[in-house]
């Protein structure tokens, strides 16, 4: 989809000064209404919420200018790498050298990777490193790092704005698993309205589990900001989540389940449908998602007996609209 002109920034500024709704300025100008709603939300005056074209303009090309550029592992680069690694230096002090120095660099993971090819094609990098390519225990070490996920962000250093729950996009994922464990169902709730959205996931594996959120959260890209889940394995596809949605991803703490009690709950809701012990290969795709209607346009008390949908579309649309949490 092609990005919004300095041009229709001025239509749409005249036409929003005009009194036209998102869904209106968005048919005249052909572009989707998501896109129309982003574009006011993202570039309106911070202070005043008037939105202004030439503002808004300016506010897209400092995002621009401002966006991480991805670095491309050259061949000068690798070489820097390698006199670096045979100087006995770990990928994590490989790459604080570097960062020190005002050198580019990559992401310890991808020097990582980049170690185990050279193993396999006959290289000698992996001798460098403290373990030289062994993966080892201490006996009743602590800090047991099997089965951990990889750079995550704990819920510590999560925004405080999201525990407020005055925003729409601000999610909570989880799975409920199938009798004998062999299906589940990835569940995502927005925190602030409580709509849910899932999907049936043939296994709860990572590389299934990571495709399954980022494809239901396709046609909520544009609004959503942060995405917290549990410690468990199949989450730890969480940097391809992040990267394809653009959003922050974080981990609530080991056995604190009320971190994600919105999501809980709504698990909890979706149990009236499918029963625990349940062998979710019997459970078709449409009525799963039967389910996810009914639940969305179920009236909750704490929305003062308003819909999901319903408060959804006031987030988003209507900044000024609070309700009961």
């Amino acid at each position: 989809m092609a990005h919004i002109t300095n041009e229709q920034r001025y239509t749409i500024n005249c036409m929003f000064d005009q009194g036209l709704k998102p869904i209106e300025i968005a048919r005249l100008i052909q572009k989707d209404k998501s896109v129309i709603c982003r574009e006011i939300q993202r570039n309106s005056d911070q202070r005043s919420g008037v939105y202004k074209s030439d503002l808004a303009h300016r506010k897209y090309q400092k995002r621009l200018k401002e966006k991480p550029k991805r670095i491309k592992f050259s061949l000068s680069l690798k070489n820097r790498v390698d006199q670096l690694l045979r100087e006995d230096y770990s990928p994590e002090q490989v790459v604080g050298y570097l960062k020190k120095n005002q050198e580019v660099t990559v992401s310890v993971e991808r020097i990582y990777q980049y170690v185990w090819t050279d193993k396999r094609e006959g290289g000698d990098l992996h001798t460098h490193l403290r373990r030289q390519g062994r993966k080892y225990r201490k006996r009743g070490s602590a800090k047991d790092s099997r089965g951990r996920i990889k750079n995550r962000i704990s819920i510590e250093q999560r925004p405080k704005i999201v525990d407020a729950r005055r925003r729409f996009g601000d999610l909570e994922v989880d799975l409920i698993i199938g009798e004998h464990h062999k299906e589940a169902i990835v569940t995502i709730n927005d925190r602030a309205s409580g709509v849910l959205k899932m999907k049936k996931a043939k296994s709860k594996e990572a590389e299934v589990v990571k495709k399954i959120i980022v494809e239901l959260l396709e046609e909520w890209k544009p609004f959503i900001q942060t995405m917290t889940s549990d410690n468990g394995k199949e989450f730890a596809g969480h940097e391809f989540v992040t990267e394809m949605l653009n959003i922050d991803y974080y981990f609530a703490h080991a056995y604190h389940s009320w971190e994600r009690g919105s999501n809980e709950n709504l698990n909890g809701l979706v149990r009236q449908y499918i029963p625990k012990k349940t062998d979710f290969r019997i459970v078709s795709d449409s009525y799963i998602k039967e389910i996810e209607t009914k639940l969305n346009n179920r009236p909750r008390k704490r929305y003062n007996y308003e819909t999901p949908i319903f408060v959804m579309e006031k987030l988003l649309f209507n900044q000024k609209v609070a309700f009961v949490t």
